[in-house]
């Protein structure tokens, strides 16, 4: 007899404002980043300066590093947007489904059943980490998570699909409950 599979691992819970809705500022705050060098291939630049960025954010622990740039700068941007979907995939607020309501920015991109939002728009992190909020509140109901945030079920599931990682949660936690893996 074979193992169940594994769900997706633990979420980290929070109360209040989601970390990845908080706006630059407030994120640095709670958050320790480092700079350094990468190990690995790269060729004959890479490593000659500290360019490497690694992100904590301490209220979670949740860290991400950038390193594959060569410019600090650069993989500065790259690690703060990383470490906004990490939290958003990660990271859960407890939400009673029955008495919720959408957010503000959830409602203003909203277009009638349909949600429009680039994976790289600013707005996508937590508009992710609501509907995952939801997703999971839901117990891997993506249909019922549709129905509370009012957009369709393909709509959100395009949304979900946007970030692979938090594509492979929603699924590992439908097939733990037994149900079919959504496509891609």
């Amino acid at each position: 007899m074979s193992d169940p599979p594994a769900g997706p691992a633990a979420p980290i819970i929070v109360t209040g404002t989601h970390p990845s809705c908080l706006d630059d500022d407030a994120l640095r705050n709670e958050s320790e980043e480092t700079f350094g060098r990468q190990r690995g291939p790269g060729g004959q630049h890479r490593n000659r300066r500290d360019s490497a960025v690694h992100l904590r954010h301490v209220p979670t622990g949740v860290e991400v590093v950038a390193a594959e740039r060569r410019s600090q700068q650069d993989n500065r941007r790259v690690a703060w947007r990383r470490l906004r979907l990490k939290l958003a995939r990660r990271v859960r607020r407890r939400i009673d489904t029955n008495r919720y309501r959408p957010s503000v920015l959830w409602e203003q991109r909203r277009q009638g059943d349909k949600m429009s939002v680039s994976p790289t728009h600013a707005d996508y992190p937590p508009l992710l980490a609501e509907a995952m909020d939801v997703v999971e509140a839901r117990a891997w109901d993506v249909g019922g998570a549709a129905g509370t945030l009012q957009v369709s079920m393909s709509q959100l599931v395009r949304l979900i699909r946007h970030d692979p990682g938090a594509f492979e949660r929603v699924n590992r936690g439908r097939v733990a409950r037994g149900w079919h893996a959504l496509r891609k």
